[in-house]
């Protein structure tokens, strides 16, 4: 009989530590409307999380060009219409982050698949309408079928830099 409560006590455990990180899993993979403070460039911007405090994020997946000379980073072509786009895009608005498999890069900016408050899917619509291309790193490789071929798309209608 002892040996059956044991079996039980354990399956509980067992069900209980599982319903605990699947909750936990899923409340770090998207987050509610977040207001954006502050856009950096077109794959780089600042938010105010749900702490209250401003978090820099960076668009998974894409790459847009350097707006501006900083340090050894030098402009590139297509860069102030990409930063452009991307304000028009994110100023002042509300946002939903969606995660992969890192939350945080190197430099500690946060990294996510940014949705607008309309359910517009910001990563894929910056290359689809030309204004970043692809940039995958393994693990965070979600998307990277989706954006290779909006990328394609945009690149054979010659949108935004490839014109």
């Amino acid at each position: 009989m002892q040996e059956n409560q044991r079996v039980f006590h354990f399956l509980y455990l067992l069900l209980f530590l599982g319903f605990f990180f699947s909750n936990e899993i899923n409340a770090q993979q998207k987050t509610g409307l977040l207001r954006v403070s502050k856009v950096v460039d077109g794959d780089t911007f600042w938010l105010i999380n749900a702490r209250g405090e401003e978090e820099k994020i960076r668009l998974i997946g894409v790459d847009s060009p350097e707006a501006r000379n900083a340090g050894r980073v030098k402009k590139e072509y297509f860069g102030a219409e990409s930063s452009a786009f991307a304000k028009r895009m994110l100023d002042g608005k509300r946002v939903r982050l969606e995660y992969d498999a890192q939350r945080k890069d190197r430099y500690q900016r946060t990294l996510a698949y940014v949705y607008l408050e309309d359910g517009t899917f910001l990563n894929a619509l910056l290359v689809r309408e030309g204004y970043a291309t692809v940039a995958t790193f393994p693990p965070n490789v979600k998307y990277e079928k989706l954006f290779i071929r909006l990328q394609r798309e945009a690149r054979s209608k010659k949108k935004g830099l490839w014109k």
